[in-house]
């Protein structure tokens, strides 16, 4: 059941980011449906080829297709200003659905009895994949390889969820565990945390 409910919240989440990203970019209804799709299931699709699921169980989703198609009808219909409004807020549908399918990715492989290694890159892979698919096709810089802490809030998940510490069973863990991953997701844009990098064009300054 909590599976269920955070599949739905998921699906709805990243089809209405996918859908506002595709009005963003003037796309038509044809273009905001299949963005809404692909950042729906954009992840699962690229979880199941690693970890060994068939990728035809995605066309057994049919009442979650219908619900991602939905959610990008909706948008696409609201007035503009409302969907100005809600564009202030894709990130925040963007770390539902990164918290909501890191868990679903990680239980996923927790349950074919996965190593701890393959069910975080299961978590990482299913919150944000879809996002990734999404990204290329509006032709922007992923999310996920931008300064902002995005994919690392979906290791943590899987990384609990694979030494055991929250399991399927765990209802209120696992809606503890969802709550906090979008808290902190919504944490590091706020203050924009930033993971350590390093930059080649001082050096290549310096050579020149």
């Amino acid at each position: 059941m909590t599976w269920d409910v955070l599949t739905i919240m998921g699906t709805i989440a990243f089809a209405i980011s996918g859908a506002i990203v595709a009005m963003e970019e003037e796309y038509d209804i044809l273009g905001v449906f299949i963005l809404g799709l692909v950042t729906a299931f954009g992840g699962g699709v690229v979880r199941n080829l690693l970890i060994g699921i068939p990728v035809s169980t995605l066309w057994e989703q049919g009442l979650l297709l219908k619900t991602a198609l939905l959610a990008s009808l909706i948008v696409f219909f609201l007035p503009i200003k409302l969907i100005q409004r809600l564009n202030k807020w894709v990130t925040f549908f963007d770390a539902i659905g990164l918290a909501a399918f890191a868990i679903q990715g990680a239980l996923y492989a927790t349950q074919m009895n996965h190593s701890i290694s393959a069910v975080i890159v299961a978590a990482i892979l299913t919150g944000s994949g879809g996002g990734i698919v999404r990204d290329v096709l509006a032709g922007r810089k992923p999310l996920v390889l931008r300064d902002e802490i995005y994919a690392f809030w979906a290791m943590l998940i899987g990384l609990v969820i694979g030494i055991g510490k929250v399991t399927e069973a765990d209802t209120m863990l696992l809606y503890t565990l969802f709550g906090a991953g979008v808290l902190f997701r919504m944490l590091s844009v706020f203050y924009q945390w930033r993971l350590p990098r390093r930059s080649l064009h001082s050096v290549q300054k310096d050579v020149s």
